[in-house]
């Protein structure tokens, strides 16, 4: 696949590029598929008692979305699965036509959102067990995101000592609606096995936490409305960790926001940056401004590129946020699917296709 961009003459001639997908939606053909990794405890619980996630409805979103399975309507696989079930199929419409080097894994949902956060971690192990078995032991260009309970931290770092050492695990999956603010000390633990076993954390969008409206101010009318607030819930992860003194305490930790966006981390970090400065007695672990740890600690994936009114505009956001720190995701299979060929709407250097579509998210990552 050539990576090109609206603007660019022609795809002759353009270097071919092996693209790294920070964000690609395995999805279980059936629930049924679940129950092939749970122990029969908890297979008997299922079935019993079935799956009760932290907001007001048993199973299903609180808001409808836009499309089927939330996908692109291209997306169901020949056999009738669901989007993202079939592995052939992702190999024929993502991997191989867009020339996917490494595409990282990011399964939603599952345990991280059971009330039961016991009945949760065991249902992250048989997602990570999943993982392993049905997606990135049989194509060699994917590479897993070890699924936690979040809430449970004792039960999330077992797990992370588990498939830690395998290398084919890059990131341990969280979510960016916590309990708590995601720089509170309860999540601590998670960090320090993160950078025992270099790991990046990979935040990525979506969930309930139970207890409040996203982001707080009231119950969101629309879908649009909520799905745009996942922005919002981005910067109060980025925030809490800045503050709280996370990077301070674990300074090689890196940190991965998936697919919310990048346009306004600029704004954040002038915001935080003036607010350290009249109040840094209050947070004196914070040795450096909030923009010095956000350099070096976060990575931002592309996906949603914003449409900022003109190429030109886009371009200079991605100059504020930095052309090191930017990783590109497609989001496949979902309805708001990024092509890589299309996502940015101004031409790019080779040095910044590059940056954007493989080396950054090396670094990251950490992939040899």
């Amino acid at each position: 696949m050539n990576v090109q961009v609206r603007g660019a003459k022609s795809a002759e001639g353009a270097q071919r590029l092996g693209v790294i997908d920070c964000d690609i939606h395995p999805v279980m053909r059936s629930p049924g598929d679940l129950k092939k990794y749970l122990s029969p405890k908890w297979h008997d619980h299922l079935d019993t008692y079935g799956s009760f996630h932290r907001q007001p409805f048993v199973q299903g979103d609180i808001y409808p979305r836009a499309a089927p399975y939330l996908s692109r309507r291209d997306a169901m696989p020949p056999n009738g699965g669901p989007p993202g079930s079939d592995l052939e199929f992702m190999r024929a419409q993502l991997l191989d036509l867009h020339n996917i080097e490494v595409g990282v894994l990011q399964v939603l949902g599952g345990g991280t959102h059971q009330r039961n956060i016991d009945y949760g971690a065991a249902i992250c192990s048989a997602i990570n067990n999943w993982q392993v078995a049905e997606w990135i032991s049989h194509d060699e260009r994917l590479r897993g995101s070890i699924s936690i309970t979040q809430e449970y931290p004792e039960a999330a770092v077992a797990e992370i000592r588990k498939h830690g050492p395998d290398k084919r695990f890059v990131q341990i999956g969280m979510n960016q609606r916590s309990l708590e603010p995601a720089g509170r000390r309860r999540y601590w633990p998670i960090y320090e096995a993160a950078v025992e076993f270099d790991l990046s954390l990979g935040i990525h969008t979506g969930g309930y936490n139970g207890h409040a409206p996203v982001p707080g101010g009231g119950w969101p009318s629309y879908y649009a409305e909520q799905h745009h607030l996942i922005n919002v819930c981005q910067q109060n992860v980025l925030s809490s960790m800045v503050m709280e003194g996370v990077f301070e305490q674990f300074p090689t930790l890196r940190v991965v926001l998936v697919e919310g966006g990048f346009t306004w981390a600029p704004a954040l970090t002038w915001r935080l940056d003036k607010l350290w400065k009249k109040l840094r007695s209050e947070v004196p672990r914070l040795t450096r401004p909030p923009s010095d740890y956000i350099r070096q600690h976060i990575w931002f994936t592309t996906q949603p590129v914003d449409d900022m009114g003109s190429p030109e505009r886009l371009r200079e956001i991605c100059d504020l946020v930095g052309w090191d720190r930017l990783c590109f995701s497609s989001d496949y299979p979902h309805w708001d699917f990024d092509d890589p060929r299309y996502a940015f709407t101004f031409r790019l250097s080779e040095s910044e296709k590059l940056a954007i579509f493989n080396r950054n998210a090396r670094q990251a990552y950490n992939l040899q």
